[in-house]
């Protein structure tokens, strides 16, 4: 009986090998709550209200009803030609600031992942920008671009290069003054996710690679980069995603003027639905701009899979 039972017991096994069969613990449920529920309440619950509003006529202070109008909305944006200039801006801002932000915030986490003095100091200086609200980094910026008394226009006479100028009401210098301003507020959390995976990388395969006779720009392509390529194309997507939802910097620094040059996909959406009352047509351009975010994250997911299945 005892070798039938083992028998018995080591074919089950084999049958059920490769499948989990221990019971579902339906208990943990109550233990994931406190942190789905506050998810569902106000991600989740919410941006299922916007796209049923997208769909509707809704708009403030008027007295009949809200009417169900199916896709009139999305029908008039793919006519309104300001939306999709919004929209180009925001494509442009995005990819002006998380270009350069990624290459700068390289460069200093290379720096400051060196045996340097002080090190300790550097970084926490480093992060200070990313400690500020977006709010203050704004007046602070508006305070150095003042055409008048501003510390940049101040500089360039002091250093005879001409009387300084407006810097953000200018058409021409607008977008690109907003764009450093970005740059330098997103640097350190970028800085600081590179490190992190600078730190993660083995010394002993750089001093291999030294021994071999490899200088500092052959060890950075054969050694550094491949162990850095998943932080930064993570930490470049989400600077991507985040940078073409900005709202609270654009809107403190220029509130989208001059002559809508720098009003992104999130400030038009924002005075159609706060300033003209149409919350209607403004759930809809959210849906558009959530779409797009899906597709990106969509092909970075994509990528990371097929990534992590030839690695």
């Amino acid at each position: 009986m005892t070798l039938a039972t083992a028998t018995r017991r080591s074919v089950k096994q084999a049958s059920g090998r490769g499948r989990d069969r221990r019971p579902v613990d339906h208990g943990a449920w109550f233990l994931v709550l406190p942190a789905l529920i506050p998810i569902l309440v106000l991600s989740v619950g919410p941006l299922l209200y916007g796209i049923a509003l997208a769909f509707t006529d809704s708009q403030s202070g008027r007295t009949t009803a809200t009417q169900w109008i199916g896709v009139l909305n999305f029908q008039d944006l793919l006519h309104d030609t300001l939306f999709w200039d919004s929209f180009r801006i925001g494509l442009l801002w995005a990819v002006g600031v998380t270009v350069p932000q990624f290459l700068l915030a390289l460069g200093l986490a290379l720096l400051l992942n060196q045996e340097l003095r002080f090190r300790w100091l550097a970084r926490a200086l480093a992060i200070i920008p990313w400690a500020m609200p977006e709010v203050v980094v704004g007046i602070m910026w508006r305070l150095v671009y003042n055409p008048d008394a501003g510390i940049l226009n101040e500089t360039l006479r002091d250093l005879g290069l001409g009387d300084g100028r407006d810097w953000l009401s200018g058409l021409g210098t607008v977008l690109p003054a907003v764009i450093v301003v970005g740059v330098w507020a997103g640097m350190p959390q970028t800085t600081v996710a590179l490190l992190a995976g600078l730190q993660n990388t083995p010394r002993e395969l750089h001093e291999a690679a030294a021994m071999d006779g490899a200088g500092a720009w052959r060890r950075f392509l054969t050694v550094t980069w491949p162990a850095l390529r998943p932080v930064a194309l993570t930490i470049t997507a989400l600077n991507f995603i985040w940078n073409f939802n900005s709202f609270a910097l654009v809107y403190v620094l220029t509130n989208g003027g001059p002559g809508g040059r720098t009003r992104l996909p999130m400030l038009f959406a924002y005075e159609e639905a706060f300033r003209y009352g149409q919350f209607g047509y403004a759930a809809a351009m959210g849906c558009v701009m959530v779409a797009v975010i899906s597709v990106i994250l969509a092909v970075y997911l994509v990528g990371r899979l097929r990534g992590d299945e030839n690695a």
